[in-house]
């Protein structure tokens, strides 16, 4: 998979950090991103695998990206990138 074939989405549920997800998504799959609305409708006990289905590879909380900045693991100005290469060392994608 290349960095073009992803993209930054977040999604806020609330005004929390803990509420806003930052979402890798595979446009080979969505490739206009995840349609939250769609995802409102979903049952809760269901949301991973449907976040999975619609091409999610990563999702972080707010929390965990500010963390992770703050490691030196993450680049703010380049989080898509940085996101991408996360889930390269992770072994998420390949």
């Amino acid at each position: 998979m290349k960095l073009e074939h992803t993209s930054l989405q977040i999604i806020e549920f609330g005004d929390d950090p803990s509420d806003k997800f930052h979402c890798l998504i595979d446009l080979r799959i969505s490739p206009n991103g995840i349609n939250i609305e769609k995802m409102r409708l979903t049952d809760p006990r269901n949301i991973d695998h449907q976040f999975r289905d619609a091409g999610c590879i990563l999702m972080l909380t707010g929390d965990e990206v500010t963390e992770l900045i703050s490691r030196g693991d993450l680049e703010y100005g380049k989080l898509h990138q940085s996101l991408f290469n996360l889930a390269i060392r992770e072994g998420t994608i390949k």
